[in-house]
């Protein structure tokens, strides 16, 4: 039995209020997969190293990718342990221009020898669909092969973008594993706007509490 991390029971579990529970899929690579073709943007994209970026911006970007995807681990983070992730040598960040506007967020993590995390990987909304995504993967993926790893991994969730997994499995990665995260309702703490990710039941902390 992992005593770290023990197995939920069969059947339901509650979750309490105030709470949030998400279904994460982990999913990796073993080795290099043949490059897939991306579709020719319209639009002046580029991909540029964001080394050590200032934490607002930072945290803009995250914001605008993810507040609807219940993307919310770095806005709750403290300033000093992000600016340690931000900041590592081993941590590569980068964003998807367009121009000079900021539309895409990619970070490589390898700070574990011997393997690489996709940390972070998204696009804003006007932005899916042009084969910016695609463009931003291919460059993950080279980048992350290019250093001397047996592994490149990257878990997704069922509040994220509904195409995520299938991306994440067209380009190259398996399923491995499930977890359930259960977490604050960073929209109940007021670190995420009420109205956002509109796809998850915001549920209001009540006295009494119901059977199922």
């Amino acid at each position: 039995m992992d005593t770290v991390n023990p197995p939920l029971p069969d059947g339901y579990s509650a979750v309490p209020t105030g709470k949030i529970a998400t279904v994460v899929t982990c999913l990796e690579m073993l080795e290099k997969p043949p490059a897939k073709p991306a579709r020719a943007a319209e639009s002046d994209l580029h991909i540029q190293a964001w080394p050590n970026p200032d934490l607002n911006e930072y945290r803009a970007l995250f914001r605008a990718i993810g507040e609807d995807w219940m993307w919310f681990s770095r806005l709750v983070m403290p300033d000093d342990r992000l600016h340690a992730i931000l900041s590592s040598p081993d941590v590569h960040v980068y964003t998807l221009m367009d121009g000079a506007r900021r539309v895409g967020l990619l970070e490589l993590d390898f700070r574990t020898a011997g393997e690489c995390e996709l940390g972070y990987f998204g696009i804003v909304a006007d932005a899916i669909g042009q084969g910016a995504g695609r463009m931003l993967m291919n460059a993950a993926i080279d980048m992350a092969w290019e250093k001397p790893i047996g592994r490149f991994w990257v878990h997704t969730c069922h509040f994220d973008h509904p195409g995520a997994l299938s991306f994440y499995q067209r380009s190259g990665f398996e399923p491995y594993a499930f977890m359930v995260e259960v977490t604050d309702d960073p929209r109940l703490t007021g670190q995420m706007r009420r109205e956002a990710a509109g796809h998850v039941p915001l549920i209001e902390p009540r006295a009494k509490t119901r059977s199922f």
